[in-house]
């Protein structure tokens, strides 16, 4: 379903032949569309501009969810975007344009209890009122965590609850638990609201999480622009992943989050560009469960992940 594609004669060569450098080189203004979440995962472009070079700029678009800035890479309403696993391979499977063409963090992900209720363990949150948001990469991670303790989803009571609304919910005793994104778990964590219950990891999914997408026809039309963008992703998401108080200053500066939340946040924060053949495996077999889970009705093409330029970033 997913393969490592080899690389492309030409895609190390220079931004000379490319639309790109010949509108810097005549001094014509180019500007990229970023789309991206609220959400600490999502921090890198917040750092893009100290990365981007002369002539470039890089407008960061921010985005409520997943699917939102999905779809704006496959309208075009922006060049390139940042979404979890689960709504690109959505797209991908109902045969959208859109292919995966570098990681943005793995983890990130959390399920969290009532601080002092009897959920301890995944096994425990039989009979409750557990929020998950429907199509999110967090779903099928808890979905499966739950087959391998035994239970299925008609074990509990789903709650549909966005993820900026989880920990609200939680503390009103709307919900008993959550699975949540951060920075939601560590807020729910510094609040002395909830109590962890696990980082749902222990599949072969691994921790893939979000993912960095663009439209098809980017690619073939416009691959200079491709390589300078992953190249200003590449240098603010080493950046961020290895100063972690300029990530957690960022982000809370943009998300308007506390402090201390966002130190129990970042642990759980993988900031990564790589996407190599581990998170191919775990993509084809997070794609693999989302047909089981009938969330898909057939799985991607061949190409929906291009591995091509960050195999050359890899190799630069």
């Amino acid at each position: 379903m997913i393969r490592r594609r080899t690389l492309l004669a030409g895609l190390g060569a220079g931004f000379a032949l490319g639309p790109l450098s010949r509108a810097r080189a005549a001094g014509t203004p180019v500007t990229i569309r970023m789309g991206s979440l609220k959400l600490i995962h999502s921090i890198a472009p917040s750092f893009y501009e100290r990365f981007t070079p002369a002539g470039v700029t890089v407008e960061v678009v921010p985005f409520e969810s997943p699917t939102e800035c999905k779809n704006a890479v496959v309208t075009k309403s922006v060049d390139f975007g940042t979404f979890g696993i689960a709504a690109a391979t959505l797209g991908a499977a109902a045969g959208e344009p859109l292919v995966v063409i570098a990681s943005t963090c793995n983890r990130g992900m959390a399920v969290i209890a009532k601080k002092g209720s009897d959920i301890h363990a995944i096994k425990d949150l039989r009979g409750k009122r557990v929020a998950i948001w429907p199509g999110s990469t967090q779903e099928v991670f808890v979905l499966e965590r739950m087959r391998m303790e035994g239970l299925s989803v008609k074990d509990i009571t789903p709650v549909r609850v966005s993820f900026s609304e989880m920990h609200i919910a939680l503390a009103r005793g709307d919900v008993d638990a959550y699975v949540g994104a951060e920075p939601g778990p560590g807020v729910s964590l510094a609040s002395d609201v909830g109590q962890l219950v696990e980082y749902p990891y222990g599949t072969e999914m691994g921790a893939l999480n979000m993912v960095f997408g663009a439209h098809r026809d980017t690619l073939a039309e416009r691959p200079d622009l491709v390589r300078t963008m992953l190249e200003i992703h590449r240098k603010a998401t080493d950046f961020a992943a290895g100063d972690r108080d300029a990530m957690i200053a960022m982000a809370v500066a943009k998300l308007g989050q506390k402090r201390e939340a966002l130190e129990l946040s970042a642990p759980n924060v993988e900031l990564t560009w790589r996407l190599g053949p581990n998170e191919v495996r775990q993509a084809d077999a997070y794609a693999q469960h989302m047909l089981a889970l009938k969330q898909i009705k057939r799985l991607p093409e061949p190409g929906f992940i291009d591995t091509r330029f960050v195999d050359a970033l890899g190799r630069a």
